[in-house]
């Protein structure tokens, strides 16, 4: 799929510090909490707890419904003031229920990578490039599926678009992964590209022991602190607890 260009405003090279940016993985499970109670209102306060420069999202319910939250995409880019970048099933309708891009960086293009193989659930990824303060950053926010050998198909996919960019380009690539085996051979292939960053523990969030969200940063000596996010709301607003990165721009070249 081509790039959808976008145009920078006036004031882009501005727009954000030079020096550190924040980023978040969020499986935000729909909603849906440890107490089986929807409330997106939950999700956001978790984000704004966050405080970060850019969420990816995954498990977002954007169908429309009766109340004001039900359009998940739309209501959490409401209330955080920032731009949602939708993945491929929620732009071509097909469920509108998918990942997602949040940010309040100014988005120079967007493209949208399908990884559906086979029967399985419909997955993609959201491929974004910023400006920074006057410094590209390519973004890639994912969600891979549940089997083994749907994720090696998918991975596959994924390395081709990230081959697209040259090696020097900073990149984050990110998301819910759905890998807890640690020697898995696409963990072992992203720490061979980006360096071997920490693997914070997130699922299940109210006593975690898997590591399935994961952060890399190119170059590896960007990553200033990988850690997941453990507060009181975090642990009950949804089955998974976001994984935050600070990167420092500054060390990007």
């Amino acid at each position: 799929m081509a790039w959808e260009q976008r145009e920078l405003p006036e004031n882009a090279g501005t727009a954000a510090p030079a020096g550190r940016i924040a980023i978040a993985s969020y499986n935000i499970h729909s909603g849906v909490g440890m107490d089986r109670r929807c409330s997106p209102a939950r999700i956001a306060a978790v984000l704004k707890e966050l405080d970060c420069d850019i969420y990816a999202l995954q498990e977002v319910d954007n169908r429309p419904g009766e109340h004001e939250e039900s359009m998940q995409l739309d209501y959490l880019a409401r209330v955080t003031g920032m731009e949602a970048v939708p993945g491929l099933r929620i732009v071509r309708h097909t469920g509108e229920y998918g990942n997602a891009i949040l940010t309040r960086l100014p988005i120079v293009s967007v493209r949208r990578h399908d990884l559906s193989h086979s029967r399985y659930e419909p997955r993609g990824a959201v491929d974004v490039h910023v400006d920074v303060a006057g410094t590209p950053l390519r973004i890639i926010a994912t969600h891979l599926g549940l089997i083994r050998s749907e994720r090696r198909v998918q991975w596959h996919r994924l390395m081709a678009a990230l081959a697209e960019s040259p090696p020097d380009m900073p990149t984050i690539l990110l998301g819910d992964m759905n890998e807890w085996y640690r020697p898995s051979v696409r963990l072992r292939e992203a720490n061979r590209i980006f360096g071997e960053p920490p693997a914070p523990v997130a699922f299940p969030s109210f006593a975690p022991c898997l590591a399935l969200t994961r952060i890399w940063v190119r170059p590896l000596r960007a990553l200033l602190t990988l850690q997941a996010h453990r507060s009181k709301t975090a642990r009950r607003a949804s089955d998974h607890l976001p994984v935050k990165a600070v990167v420092d721009m500054g060390k990007v070249r």
